[in-house]
């Protein structure tokens, strides 16, 4: 197993915090990552039927086979466990005495701060980042476009699955179970469709309308499964960037997907010159490297703050992360020799809103670093070194 970029925060807030809540995708190395750093912990799997009816009929029961606490995998199986928590932690005062686990992203986190207030750190793990993966396989380098077709998903990695199989699997476990869960959604295949039809929007502007009206649904049913794709950690919305400036800015996010290789399984990308020739290509890497920054700031434990920016002009930046009350700029491009255009909409950016940018850079998809006088232009390779090195905010602006 190899360590994961989250494992020094993790240690830390076991050490501050009563219990520590850790939510992500299926399939991102919640259960591995638990088990690993803390070995010594009962561990309780809340989808074994038995366990889960246990906790569901007698709660109190259930957590005093655990006077030291425990490892509690999939805690929104059983929604009113948090509340009775809290009292057995209160009389209990060690750090470290739960670590929970859980699928969803916004009920669960609901349902865990208010019942646990103040007695929960809070940590979301997602799939592993490029440099996660390069640890795995020090020696081989894959291409670009095989890494975005391959994706993130550690079992893809640690088994050295087929991707297009078991990404095929990963999806229809989440429609047959997951989404079962979630919600109940009558038709199925509508769903897919739906699905489907966001994975060839990514990277664009979200329009529930269109979508709805391409999906054959109401409005209210594509923002009610629009939410269900996000709480269950299939699809990314990026915010745009705000100004009290006045400026005219776009007000809608931007749609991406929190894995690449579950985007391209999805828009029925199998090898790589299919990926290399489709019009998404580009949208796929700037996919990455947006997914990508997001890991590191929570990896890190950091603010998962992160925007675009783009005015009514058509002048956009693709990623923008705050450093105080300002920002360093990131425009990603696919293409694997850097012309001048890469820099336009930082230089834009830069004239419209004197002052707000501490720094800025380029990645693009080329293999070569480039130390330019104005704005550095990083190779995506750099990523497998971890994001900080190439997503720096203390690059230079010049």
């Amino acid at each position: 197993m190899i360590h994961r970029n989250i494992e020094p925060l993790l240690h830390s807030l076991a050490g501050s915090y009563p219990i520590v809540t850790l939510v992500g995708p299926r399939q991102s190395g919640k259960t591995t990552l638990a088990k690993s750093m803390f070995p010594n912990k009962p561990y309780v799997s809340l989808e074994d039927p038995d366990a889960r009816r246990f906790a569901l009929d007698d709660p109190r029961g259930f957590l005093s086979a655990y006077p030291q606490g425990a490892i509690l995998d999939e805690i929104q199986r059983s929604p009113e466990l948090p509340s009775y928590l809290q009292t057995q932690v209160d009389h209990n005062d060690q750090h470290g005495q739960f670590i929970l686990t859980g699928s969803q992203q916004f009920e669960l986190m609901t349902q865990v701060s208010q019942s646990l207030a103040g007695r929960t750190a809070l940590l979301r793990l997602l799939p592993f980042t490029l440099s996660e993966v390069q640890r795995i396989n020090p020696e081989k380098n894959h291409s670009l476009a095989a890494t975005l077709l391959t994706g993130f998903y550690p079992r893809i990695h640690d088994k050295h699955l087929a991707p297009a199989q078991a990404l095929g699997d990963y999806f229809s476990t989440y429609i047959e179970r997951d989404l079962r869960q979630l919600a109940f959604v009558q038709n199925l295949q509508q769903f897919e469709r739906f699905v489907r039809l966001c994975a060839g929007r990514v990277g664009q502007l979200l329009n529930l309308n269109n979508l709805a009206n391409d999906a054959g649904i109401s409005q209210p049913t594509a923002r009610a499964w629009m939410d269900l794709l996000q709480t269950s950690f299939i699809v990314y919305l990026l915010p745009p960037w705000h100004t009290n400036s006045g400026k005219r800015l776009v007000k809608s996010p931007k749609l991406y997907f929190y894995d690449t290789g579950l985007a391209a399984w999805l828009l029925g990308l199998r090898h790589e010159e299919q990926v290399h020739r489709d019009p998404l290509w580009g949208a796929l890497f700037e996919n990455m490297v947006i997914i990508e920054a997001l890991k590191d700031r929570l990896n890190a434990g950091e603010s998962a703050e992160l925007y675009f920016y783009r005015d009514s002009e058509g002048n956009e930046v693709d990623l923008m992360l705050p450093v105080g009350r300002q920002f360093h700029a990131i425009e990603i491009k696919a293409g694997a020799t850097v012309n001048t255009d890469y820099f336009k909409g930082l230089k834009r950016y830069t004239s419209h809103h004197l002052g707000m940018l501490q720094s800025g850079c380029v990645i693009y998809g080329g293999d070569q670093h480039q130390a330019r006088s104005d704005w550095p232009v990083h190779s995506w390779q750099q990523l497998r070194t971890g994001p900080k090195e190439s997503m720096d905010p203390g690059s230079s602006l010049g």
